[in-house]
């Protein structure tokens, strides 16, 4: 596709969906797009990724009939440029960027909300406090969602329970990585002078006939009193590999305050490891939002990570920015890995008449060679349109 034909196309697309919102007796329809331009630059034998993609999402939600109502949602994503490996075969000897061209049902269940319940059934979002461990991975073009029962219980203004049975991970590769699993979520949460307490056990394990549990249990404390807020969290993680049982921990502090409108933030999360064997696992949650945005630790090392983070965030130019700052090294450290690296994320985002326009910088300076990373630089600019 050529400058001149992208050109004609992109107004079209807006164009022509914002004459698709729908508004009837049964429910209301919405459109979603999104346009990104995406590169990756590795200090390696790969070539440098380009990618420019297009991702439209519409979905339609019934209005509801005592307590009961449909939702549908379908996902497509559109690679306009795809020089890139786009991690389920194509684009071989470049870099990676994980939107695959798909088109998918993205989401289609029942629900029924009444009084203090919410039921849904079928394909959905879940997530769990801050994507931590449960997540969407909006960021991607193909949003994870899971095939699934949930439920969620408003016992009092103060008290929420929730739980949810999954059967099938649907990820953000299209159809190709998708998982069956036996997945257990439970999550309960209290409001107190001293902030939100939640306690939660997530206990997950692929359906492929082999033991390889993964049972997490935890508790989390999200307060805020005058100018600081602060988070407290910490679990315990048993996993099954192999035909042995390992043991893993997981720690969060952080705290933040403003000043002279600025907001500063500082945290130290630690993903623990088993005598450097094998790391505190988080496989459904929002990986890209935690641990850098470069994406190098979307798996947990052997040797663990301790991650050691400060972000300042403010507004200009009637946008929004912050800058974060993190220092990685391993739990456990090994004879050749102990320095993990550093990152420097930064983001700017503002809109353009009612469009929203964005622009993001990673940068990761890798640590020891042991350790098996690169330097790693990744850029990405964006617009949307939401009716």
């Amino acid at each position: 596709m050529n400058k001149k034909q992208l050109a004609t196309l992109i107004p079209l697309l807006v164009t022509t969906a914002s004459y698709a919102t729908i508004e009837t007796s049964l429910g209301k329809a919405n459109v979603d797009l999104r346009l990104r331009f995406e590169t990756v630059s590795q200090d390696n034998a790969l070539d440098d990724a380009t990618a420019f993609t297009l991702r439209t999402k519409a979905n339609f939600k019934t209005n509801a009939h005592n307590g009961f109502y449909g939702f549908v949602e379908l996902e497509n994503s559109l690679a306009l440029i795809s020089d890139y490996n786009n991690a389920i075969g194509d684009g071989v000897g470049y870099s990676v960027i994980a939107d695959p061209d798909s088109t998918e049902l993205d989401q289609a269940y029942i629900g029924y909300s009444q009084d203090k319940i919410n039921l849904k059934l079928g394909r959905q979002v879940i997530t769990m406090d801050n994507h931590r461990f449960i997540g969407h991975v909006g960021f991607r073009n193909d949003k994870q969602t899971f095939d699934a029962l949930s439920a969620s219980y408003a016992a009092s203004e103060k008290v929420k329970l929730s739980y949810s049975y999954i059967n099938k991970r649907n990820r953000i590769f299209a159809d190709d990585k998708d998982i069956d699993s036996n997945d257990h979520l439970l999550n309960a949460s209290l409001k107190t002078d001293f902030g939100t307490v939640t306690g939660y056990g997530y206990l997950l394990e692929v359906d492929n006939g082999t033991d390889n549990a993964l049972n997490t249990w935890g508790a989390r404390l999200v307060g805020a009193k005058d100018k600081l807020s602060y988070t407290v969290e910490f679990a315990t993680q048993t996993s099954e590999t192999g035909g042995a049982e390992f043991d893993t921990s997981y720690m969060l502090g952080e705290v933040g305050t403003t000043f002279n409108g600025l907001k500063l933030t500082a945290g130290y999360e630690s993903l623990g490891s088993d005598n450097g064997q094998v790391g505190f696992a988080t496989p459904l949650a929002t990986l890209h939002k935690f641990n850098g945005w470069s994406d190098q630790f979307l798996g947990t090392p052997g040797v663990g990570l301790n991650d050691m983070y400060a972000t300042v965030a403010g507004k200009a130019g009637g946008g929004k920015w912050s800058a974060t700052f993190h220092s990685y090294a391993a739990d456990e450290a090994s004879a050749t890995v102990d320095d993990l690296g550093t990152e420097l994320n930064v983001i700017y985002t503002t809109k353009v008449s009612d469009f929203p326009v964005g622009v993001k910088y990673a940068m990761y300076s890798a640590g020891d060679q042991g350790a098996g990373k690169v330097d790693t630089d990744k850029l990405w600019i964006w617009t949307g349109y939401n009716f």
